[in-house]
């Protein structure tokens, strides 16, 4: 699959580029549309692979130059603008496939078509690379349910000891679990970088 990071980015700038990028930073219109002319040419290809459909090619260009006039002045004219647009050019395109995810429809496909991925829960999303996307995924629990998250599967008490401590009953703590694991447990697949991998495998097939 296509990476924009696989592109070499060790681009040394040459006098007029550099001029150029000196330029834009200060918000000279001559700058931005030399930058363009010649980084949206180096951009296309690697877009047109990532992403099949023209309409939204010319748009995501449009919102990654777009960037580029908003953040002109982080340009750093001692590194590599390359590397540094690039860099833009990916995120953007994460950004669409993310937003392309939240169709239900979309989410529906993804998940019958990952399913074995899916399914492999606890290695998942207890991984410690994900600690922050499952922590953010209890934070959005219902208390009740949090606490018994919390104590089930990051305490690991059993469901009669759950169920004791919060006043509660054990089939009570079971329903609520597998609610609570269910939910974490799409929270962490869709936010996740590999999902986004997957996502645009999974749209260039269809």
């Amino acid at each position: 699959m296509c990476r924009f990071g696989e592109m070499s980015t060790d681009h040394p700038h040459d006098h007029e580029e550099l001029r150029q990028l000196d330029h834009l930073k200060k918000g000279s219109r001559e700058g931005f549309d030399f930058i363009y002319a010649k980084y949206s040419r180096l951009l296309l290809p690697k877009m047109q692979r990532m992403v099949k459909v023209k309409e939204v090619v010319d748009e995501l260009m449009q919102d990654v130059f777009l960037k580029v006039w908003i953040n002109r002045a982080e340009i750093d004219l001692n590194r590599s603008f390359a590397g540094w647009i690039f860099t833009i050019a990916q995120h953007t395109i994460y950004g669409y496939y993310r937003r392309v995810a939240l169709d239900v429809k979309m989410q529906r496909y993804l998940l019958e078509t990952f399913a074995e991925f899916y399914e492999q829960t606890e290695d998942y999303i207890f991984n410690k690379e994900r600690l922050g996307l499952l922590n953010q995924a209890i934070e959005k629990l219902p208390p009740q349910r949090k606490e018994i998250f919390k104590l089930c599967k990051i305490e690991g008490k059993s469901y009669q000891e759950a169920a004791e401590i919060l006043s509660l009953s054990s089939s009570t703590v079971s329903n609520q679990l597998v609610n609570a694991t269910k939910y974490i447990k799409r929270y962490v697949f869709f936010h996740s970088n590999e999902f986004i991998m997957l996502c645009i495998a999974a749209y260039l097939k269809k």
